[in-house]
């Protein structure tokens, strides 16, 4: 995410955008107010978004980022080499596809659960089921973000908030209505594919409670 910004987000999706360029941010310069190196990756996207301004953060495939500038029909954003080596940004090419969501305001109605934008991980889908007119996945997630799971939880794949149907000490299971497949790039998941997880942050100050007791 941008140096020195917290933002929030609700794991609702509300666009799908399209890369159109991917290019590398070099120097040593230093952050602002942290001394983070400004090295990266920059990303522009297009997207149906109106508004949008400069500094602003916006999740992409669940990363919390900073928008740098606005062009026509898109923006740009600027993932820090903190943020590309913990997630797959570094791995993305022009014409992928990404589920975007703008940063939640105080008015704005909680639709999914509360998500960082802060990626924990990479988790891997280890299978795939059609059961009805639901899809059914199998994901290999990192312990980070088992250790937090319960069922019935919020886990955010790939900035969407869903609900964990299941879970085992290697893997959490998800499912997905129609809707969320044809509104989202999840629709065509496949085993073998590999998308950003965020644990539900709620689970993470249980955690962290627990363990300061102890």
């Amino acid at each position: 995410m941008g140096i020195g910004q917290a933002a929030m987000f609700t794991g609702i999706v509300t666009a799908v955008g399209r890369g159109s360029a991917v290019a590398r941010k070099g120097g040593k310069g230093r952050g602002r107010g942290n001394g983070e190196g400004v090295n990266g990756l920059l990303l522009t996207i297009r997207a149906p978004y109106k508004g949008l301004k400069p500094g602003e953060s916006i999740a992409v495939n669940g990363a919390c980022l900073t928008v740098e500038r606005v062009v026509r029909g898109g923006f740009t954003v600027h993932a820090v080499e903190t943020t590309t080596g913990r997630t797959l940004l570094g791995e993305y090419a022009a014409g992928r596809r990404v589920n975007l969501e703008r940063a939640l305001r105080a008015a704005d109605r909680l639709g999914g659960h509360f998500v960082q934008g802060h990626v924990d991980g990479v988790a891997e889908v280890t299978r795939a089921e059609q059961r009805g007119d639901a899809w059914v996945y199998d994901l290999r997630v990192p312990r980070a973000v088992r250790e937090v799971a319960i069922p019935h939880g919020a886990i955010a794949v790939d900035g969407v908030s869903l609900t964990i149907n299941d879970l085992a000490p290697d893997f959490v299971q998800i499912s997905l209505i129609p809707f969320t497949r044809r509104h989202t790039t999840l629709g065509t998941l496949r085993v073998g594919d590999r998308v950003h997880v965020e644990g539900d942050v709620l689970g993470k100050y249980v955690r962290q409670l627990c363990s300061t007791a102890t």
